[in-house]
């Protein structure tokens, strides 16, 4: 019989987290296996749709500031591995209408937090008045009781082309890439894992699973439910030719009420003719494949009417495309990242609760030397 391959860590799942931990564990010189249920970059799940915010002050919680800077090294160092454009730093804003305290994410005056992080952690920013906003920053129709936050080095990361690269040169330093390749059941004997899939057995050491709103299947009945399933909705919004400018916007998030819906984020234009642009929902759905994955002319009336008119200027009310893609979210809108039924050999990371891409990188990093832990060093022929 033909003596099984052992992979030293397997990741299941090679999304945004996923694709990153492969590639910084395939730099280890141990035999790395990467699973995926569909072939990513993909549609399916929360990484697509040409653009993520990146920035540095991050109201989500103050311990995320690091993570985010680190990525934004790591982000410019693969780059200059890779020659691609991954990041692109155009600066951001954020508005806080003002007028009742804006909740993100779970947490009560998101603006406020985000200021003091920035203050903390020596961010670069400013706090533009509403004059120099209506001055620099048109199409934005701030009311008088508006607060705005300027940083420096906000932008936006190209998710599609990010995981790509990751995975290309995760391949390159010799991990093995299996694609279209659910996970059917994971089993552990004798000290290794195996990984039935729907096309062959695998057998690891260690693994991650990472495979976003999937976790679910993957966990006990009893800890699902800790894990919301939340569809989100993007939009392309024609932009008015007679306003000049969208190319050079920054990218921005707005809070306007006091609920975490109440809330529009946007890019500027990267085909010169719309604007991307969206909100959240939090509404759970339970599962990923439950997901609906059409969108209304209604939702986006209702889209234009409720978020869009009276605040942002410049855009045509009609809509080039819309798509649909996914938050996992926990109660608390904190990361998860904990052993699989306690066991210290498989991880589960999952719940980035809508403010995870910006991190990947960082994460990744960091998940791939927890993974890799005190494995001792084999060559290929003890395998």
């Amino acid at each position: 019989m033909e003596k099984q391959e052992i992979f030293d860590v397997a990741v299941i799942g090679l999304g945004a987290v996923g694709s990153s931990t492969l590639y910084h564990l395939s730099q280890s010189g141990y035999k790395i296996l990467g699973l995926d249920r569909f072939h990513p970059p993909h549609t399916m799940g929360s990484s697509h749709g040409e653009s993520r915010i990146t920035r540095l002050a991050v109201g989500e919680g103050e311990d995320y500031v690091a993570l985010a800077k680190r990525s934004h090294e790591l982000w410019r160092q693969l780059e200059a591995k890779s020659g691609v454009r991954i990041f692109s730093q155009t600066g951001g804003i954020l508005i806080d209408s003002g007028e009742k305290p804006w909740a993100k994410h779970g947490s009560e005056g998101f603006w406020d937090r985000t200021v003091r992080f920035a203050q903390n952690h020596h961010i670069s920013h400013s706090l533009p008045t509403l004059d120099e906003v209506n001055s620099v920053f048109p199409a934005f129709q701030v009311p008088n009781t508006g607060r705005v936050y300027w940083e420096k080095e906000a932008g936006y990361l190209r998710p599609e082309l990010a995981i790509a690269t990751h995975l290309r040169l995760a391949q390159e330093n010799g991990a093995r890439v299996e694609f279209d390749s659910p996970v059917l059941d994971i089993k552990k004997e004798t000290g290794l894992f195996c990984l039935q899939t729907s096309k062959a057995t695998y057998s690891a050491r260690r693994i991650l699973i990472s495979s976003g709103g999937w976790i679910k299947d993957f966990l006990p009945e009893k800890s699902k439910t800790r894990f919301k399933i939340c569809r989100q909705v993007l939009h392309w919004i024609e932009i008015d030719s007679e306003f000049p400018g969208w190319e050079d916007s920054p990218v921005w998030m707005w809070g306007f009420g006091p609920k975490a819906e109440d809330f529009i984020y946007g890019f500027p234009s990267l085909d010169g003719q719309s604007v991307k642009m969206a909100t959240e929902s939090f509404v759970d759905i339970d599962h990923p494949d439950l997901l609906r994955r059409e969108v209304s002319r209604e939702e986006q009336k209702e889209f234009w009417d409720q978020k869009v008119e009276g605040r942002i200027s410049g855009l045509r009310p009609h809509f080039i495309r819309s798509e649909v893609c996914f938050y996992t979210v926990t109660e608390d809108a904190r990361f998860v990242i904990e052993p699989l039924n306690q066991d210290p050999a498989a991880l589960l990371v999952s719940a980035c609760s809508g403010h995870g891409f910006k991190h990947s990188a960082a994460l990744g990093e960091s998940l791939a030397h927890r993974l890799l832990g005190d494995l001792s060093k084999r060559n290929a022929s003890d395998l």
